[in-house]
């Protein structure tokens, strides 16, 4: 006869200390990634609105280059993630992605992650090594 345990706090799965990585660790095709880091500037690409059944439905995006001490990268801000990444602001990104747009790396928190402003951290941003202007190209092996 086999007894139920009930989980103890410590071994339940899915909580586990984040780890931080630096931007200069970020490749193609990777996700799960938790950054802090500083907004350099914002720049609003797309902002629509749509009526959906009485209610206007706004659509913005905005383009971020945000960085720490080893590199940038563009972030792709959308909708209320827009408001929080101001030039000057340190956020922390939970559960970012890396998204390839026309061959180059972009960073993108979806509905899973999330976008926490902190207190400012005392680093410079590196910003003469932008990994956003690195061009990738999709390779295909021919498995012989």
């Amino acid at each position: 006869m086999a007894t139920e345990k009930s989980p103890t706090p410590a071994s339940r799965s899915g909580l586990r200390k984040p780890v931080f990585v630096k931007v200069e660790q970020l490749k193609p095709g990777t996700n799960g990634h938790t950054l802090i880091v500083k907004v350099v500037s914002s720049n609003t690409v797309l902002q629509k609105g749509r009526s959906v059944s009485q209610h206007l439905r706004q659509t913005r995006i905005a383009e971020c280059l945000i960085g720490d001490e080893t590199g940038t990268i563009l972030f792709t801000a959308r909708n209320d993630q827009v408001d929080q990444v101001k030039p000057g602001t340190t956020i922390i990104l939970r559960n970012a992605k890396i998204d390839m747009f026309k061959g180059s790396m972009r960073l993108a928190v979806d509905k899973w992650g999330r976008i926490e402003v902190v207190e400012p951290e005392n680093f410079v941003v590196k910003e003469d090594n932008n990994l956003s202007l690195v061009e990738y190209e999709l390779v295909n092996v021919a498995e012989e």
